[in-house]
């Protein structure tokens, strides 16, 4: 008799009958298969690829964090162009006292158009306190001052550059010169995905014509980092992902074979080169493109969302709708388990942008009537989800505005020196308003946030110490935040 005769010849002691043993064993391939689902789904926590080898062949499997995490998952709300500070959340009373008088001892050479430097000018908009906190905030952001109190604010944050793509790259890379890897790619290196069915970094830009941010693909790219890191950036026009269908007359069977093939050659040529660490970011390109045939198109399908939702994002107002949809669709991404969500307000060029040089007033209270309900609607839906308490969400552009007006208009030059970033979600402080700019908002006076101070903080809320996150390149080991930066403690919880 052989083994397996032997096993089913009588029951086991375990069992009372064989019926019993499969039944029992039966409901065990069904959790079995239940869990995998969940799991898929971002649903069960995922083990964790922690070797070298594991680590290569599995880049964007989960990590394991260097302390516990307060956030899971991040949406950056990135204005582009540069908004206002002075116009938006940041309420200066000696501009009005000020307005149309010298700016003395100003230097013309900190805005981009050193020609044209005007007097001071006060804001053209009202402004109001809003919450426990008591947090200014101006007339254009009636949707967003209802959120002030899960809110942090930093008002003393500034950069290095007057100009907008070393501004761009620098607040997305933290450098001011392309080539290095993006916040968001960064982080999925050090984290990975929950999600293995959709792309762990996602990106939304301008859908109106506007075009891309200055500086193009290279503010979400992968720098020096392995390929499968960069952003995903969903197309303004046309299909949100390029060759999502499959071909015609190819059938689902044909294609994974076809995989199947591919993936052997790439395996194969990656044991004979091991050191290509690009062969195994391509490999699990073709696999994450097959899987996301069937997960991105329910991900991005916002029309089976209840109407109250739709309403409360701001999907019925044709002035808003591409920023509305823009913001459900990250809440959705989110919820699968998309590791990190970037959305741009605005284009290339600068009126197209919130670059408002020429007309502040007619520039911000447009772009504000684009982005103003989506972001209200995605924090009010965020928090009645419950998944505010692991999303960090952040608002904030490359750099702030200046006091004075550029002459020839009634825009505002950059500001390098000064710009407000605030935060929301898990493990941010609602309601703290830390740091200031001087008595016009020239320049961060207390509580100043650098750059990597900035990036620090987002990486500690994500688990991440920024001084042990790094990768060998050229000879050295490289960091978002260089050498320096340090979390900013006053906003934390």
């Amino acid at each position: 008799m052989t083994d397996i005769a032997k096993l089913f010849a009588a029951p086991s002691p375990l069992y009372p009958s064989r019926r019993e043993f499969l039944k029992r064993t039966g409901n065990g391939f069904g959790l079995a298969a239940l869990a995998s689902l969940l799991g898929s789904d971002g649903l069960l926590k995922a083990e964790t690829a922690q070797s070298p080898a594991d680590r290569a062949l599995h880049p964007l499997a989960p990590q394991p964090a260097h302390f516990p995490a307060k956030a899971q998952s991040v949406i950056w709300l990135f204005m582009n162009g540069g908004p206002s500070h002075v116009d938006t959340w940041q309420y200066k009373p000696e501009l009005e006292k000020r307005d149309g008088q010298d700016f003395e001892g100003f230097d013309k050479n900190t805005g981009f158009f050193v020609e044209q430097v005007g007097p001071l000018m006060k804001s053209p908009f009202k402004f109001a306190r809003h919450g426990r906190c008591g947090a200014w905030v101006s007339e254009i952001f009636p949707k967003m001052a209802q959120h002030v109190d899960d809110m942090a604010f930093m008002y003393g944050c500034f950069t290095e550059t007057n100009n907008h793509s070393p501004a761009l790259f620098q607040v997305n890379t933290g450098f001011s010169r392309m080539g290095f890897p993006s916040v968001g790619a960064w982080v999925t290196y050090g984290l990975g995905s929950v999600s293995q069915n959709l792309p762990a970094f996602v990106v939304m830009y301008d859908t109106l014509g506007r075009g891309l941010p200055k500086g193009y693909a290279q503010n979400w790219g992968a720098g020096f980092l392995p390929g499968i890191y960069q952003g995903t950036a969903l197309n303004a026009q046309g299909a949100p992902i390029d060759n999502l269908v499959r071909a015609d007359g190819t059938s689902d069977a044909q294609q994974r074979n076809q995989l199947a093939l591919v993936n052997r050659l790439n395996r194969r040529h990656r044991e004979q080169n091991p050191a290509e660490a690009e062969l195994a970011a391509r490999i699990e390109s073709f696999e994450l493109a097959y899987r996301m045939q069937m997960a991105a198109p329910e991900a991005l399908d916002v029309d089976g969302e209840p109407e109250s939702i739709k309403r409360l994002y701001g999907l019925d107002n044709p002035k808003c709708t591409h920023f509305s949809r823009q913001c459900l669709i990250a809440r959705r991404m989110i919820e699968r388990g998309v590791r990190f969500v970037q959305i741009y307000s605005g284009g290339t060029e600068n009126e197209k942008s919130w670059d408002g040089h020429t007309n502040i007033a007619d520039n911000h209270r447009g772009f504000a009537g684009e982005t103003d309900i989506p972001i209200g609607g995605l924090l009010t839906d965020l928090k009645q989800r419950g998944l505010l308490d692991s999303t960090l969400v952040v608002w904030n552009g490359e750099f702030g505005r200046l006091p004075i007006v550029q002459k020839g208009g009634t825009g505002r030059d950059h500001n390098p020196h000064a710009f407000t970033t605030w935060m929301a979600g898990a493990g941010v402080k609602g309601g703290t308003l830390y740091g200031d700019t001087d008595e016009f908002g020239h320049k961060a006076v207390a509580g100043r946030v650098s750059i990597n101070d900035l990036h620090a903080t987002m990486l500690h809320l994500l688990g991440i110490d920024h001084t042990k996150l790094t990768y060998h390149f050229n000879g050295r080991n490289f960091r978002l935040t260089d050498v320096a930066g340090e979390a900013v403690q006053a906003i934390l919880a």
